[in-house]
């Protein structure tokens, strides 16, 4: 059965050279795994464990040290991809001066959106964040989870083929986390992929395909959540999930 390969990491290492301390940072060791098109992939870890670093390679905000990586058939160098590409930061930091609108049509322009199509986007955008009513409103004035909404509302703007999202329910309410859920899965059923990177564990058990548990730079697990959840003891009432990765988070914080 042929796989339609979205994302592909092979052997991808990343050093940051410090030599003020006089020393090296691996952040990234020979991770490898693929994504398919389509799916909601999981990057969970402890903090430090790589799950940001690889998806700035990856977007081509940091150049790997070794490997390969392949976004949506080309090579991560290939930057024309990068306009099938959206991506919310865990920490949206945006021109506080703009409006949500000039904010959201700026980045369709960016991806080669204009005119009538590019005006009806985003108003169709930020209705469906609840900025409909904010619409013109500074930056500078909106809150962490207002300021998620609009992270959200300009990823979609391109209706992008891959949509990362680092830490994306962080600061939101339930209602922007149930919108959250309803993007995800409405990507996925359009045959999107996303990639969701968060540490909020029911949030991966409920929204994802598979998943790629990082530590220390490796990739120490890469297969479907049930896979994962099903490897841990069941004996108490701690979810499946986070009882399997328990472990994992310990140590790091030892």
């Amino acid at each position: 059965m042929n796989r339609n390969v979205a994302v592909k990491f092979h052997k991808v290492g990343k050093v940051y050279e410090r030599p003020w301390f006089g020393r090296r940072l691996t952040a990234l060791h020979e991770v490898t795994f693929s994504i398919d098109a389509g799916e909601v992939f999981g990057l969970i870890g402890p903090n430090r464990a790589g799950k940001t670093t690889l998806a700035k390679c990856l977007l081509s905000i940091c150049r790997p040290t070794s490997g390969e990586i392949t976004r949506l058939g080309r090579p991560w160098a290939v930057r024309s991809t990068l306009t099938e590409v959206g991506y919310v930061h865990e920490n949206p930091a945006f021109p506080r001066y703009l409006n949500a609108r000039q904010l959201v049509e700026g980045y369709g322009r960016l991806s080669g959106i204009k005119g009538t199509k590019l005006r009806d986007r985003a108003g169709q955008l930020l209705e469906q964040v609840g900025l409909a009513d904010r619409t013109h409103e500074s930056i500078a004035s909106f809150s962490k989870g207002m300021l998620q909404r609009l992270a959200l509302a300009q990823a979609l703007v391109n209706d992008p083929r891959l949509l990362v999202l680092d830490e994306p329910s962080e600061g939101m309410d339930l209602s922007a986390r149930q919108l959250l859920d309803r993007v995800i899965l409405e990507r996925r059923r359009q045959g999107h992929t996303v990639i969701l990177i968060s540490h909020a564990l029911d949030d991966i058990e409920r929204l994802c395909d598979r998943v790629a548990v990082l530590k220390g730079g490796r990739a120490v697990f890469v297969g479907a959540v049930a896979e994962l959840a099903a490897s841990a003891a069941t004996q108490n009432e701690t979810p499946a999930l986070q009882s399997a990765l328990e472990p994992l988070y310990e140590e790091a914080l030892a």
